[in-house]
């Protein structure tokens, strides 16, 4: 690659060094992911075909409501969150810290760090096999951006993993019907896609590389001759740091509040549009382990709630949430936030509204 003249190296050194890298990378990703995703989803697949339900409602267990709230309520929601999570958010942050040791970054460049339509398709597409929620995904979002991986491209990465999650799908199907699941798509294309991609103008100017070549080539040069261990566990560090106490706070903040975010409604209240704008920015708000939408909704429904108040949470529960939100906001300008996390709510408005006519 050239910049103003220049030839730029390849910072991860040789070729050989660079293909071994990326194997190590993958190596890890899948075995993680094995463990943490796949195996589970495609035992609990079976599950969700013979039961038609894969649990209990977060929010809620089976009751109509949830808790007020309180410091109980608080911890019994972090603690049953954190149980289903912790080993989805540990490969998070694991695969979030190695994105910037291992991966080349003139590689992610090339492919991801264009604010064309291109590389904001791939890295949604790259998306699919992590299944990941929200928060957990939010890691690897913020490793893609410290290695310039484009705005776009970045958050199509993020909102993919829960928003098109192949296994949520298909527990949607055997637990809802077919009719939730093709709103999700079609929602969920738009936002990964759509919205990822219009995203970049709020961006700014982005480049590529810094306009002093020389000074970045020493720059990365001085990097990579440390030793990869210092590197990882600098990187790693630096995650937990900024990520964690955010997380920690805003999902027992969030736990207290169920009450208020998800208030038991009239019969006459229970399907009307102020339902559905209420609960599409408390579902924008709220923070869910993965799936955890489909029995929210097959609960609320169960005690009253309409098609299309559950048809705006069936949107806004998944792509983000204030704890993802907060762990992405150093990475991404406050305007790219806003505008993502505002189309999350307009998006889940415009669902519900086809829901309620359609479910």
């Amino acid at each position: 690659m050239t910049n103003n003249g220049f030839a730029v190296q390849d910072p991860n050194g040789s070729n050989k060094k660079a293909i071994a890298a990326v194997i190590v990378f993958l190596l890890v990703a899948i075995a993680g992911l094995t463990y943490v995703k796949w195996l589970p989803y495609y035992h609990k697949a079976f599950d969700a075909a013979v039961k038609h339900s894969i649990g209990a409602s977060i929010v809620s267990g089976k009751n109509p409501e949830a808790p007020g709230p309180s410091w109980n309520a608080a911890w019994e929601y972090a603690k049953a969150y954190y149980n289903s999570v912790w080993k989805a958010a540990v490969l998070g942050i694991l695969l979030g810290s190695l994105v910037q040791v291992l991966l080349p970054g003139q590689w992610l460049l090339r492919v991801l760090g264009k604010t064309t339509f291109k590389s904001t398709a791939l890295g949604g597409l790259a998306s699919l096999p992590g299944m990941m929620c929200t928060c957990c995904a939010a890691p690897l979002a913020v490793g893609l951006r410290k290695k310039n991986v484009s705005v776009g491209a970045s958050l199509a990465f993020w909102l993919g993993n829960p928003t098109l999650n192949p296994a949520t799908l298909i527990f949607m199907t055997f637990v809802l019907s077919w009719k939730f699941t093709l709103l999700r798509v079609l929602f969920g294309l738009i936002l990964t896609f759509g919205v990822s991609y219009f995203a970049n103008r709020f961006a700014g100017s982005v480049q590529q590389l810094p306009p002093e070549i020389d000074a970045y080539r020493k720059e990365i040069s001085a990097e990579q001759q440390k030793p990869l261990l210092h590197r990882w566990l600098r990187s790693i560090w630096t995650m937990i740091l900024h990520i964690v106490p955010a997380y920690v706070i805003a999902v027992l903040v969030l736990g207290a509040a169920r009450a208020w975010l998800f208030p038991a409604m009239s019969e006459e209240m229970a399907g009307s549009l102020i339902a559905i704008v209420g609960f599409a920015i408390a579902g924008m708000l709220f923070v869910i382990p993965t799936a955890g939408e489909i029995p929210i909704i097959q609960t609320m429904m169960s005690f009253g709630l309409g098609a299309g108040p559950a048809a705006a949470l069936l949107i806004t529960l998944p792509p983000v949430s204030l704890p993802s939100l907060m762990m992405i906001s150093k990475s991404f300008p406050p305007k790219v936030i806003g505008f993502v996390a505002s189309s999350v709510v307009v998006l889940g408005i415009l669902c519900g509204v086809i829901g309620a006519w359609i479910l």
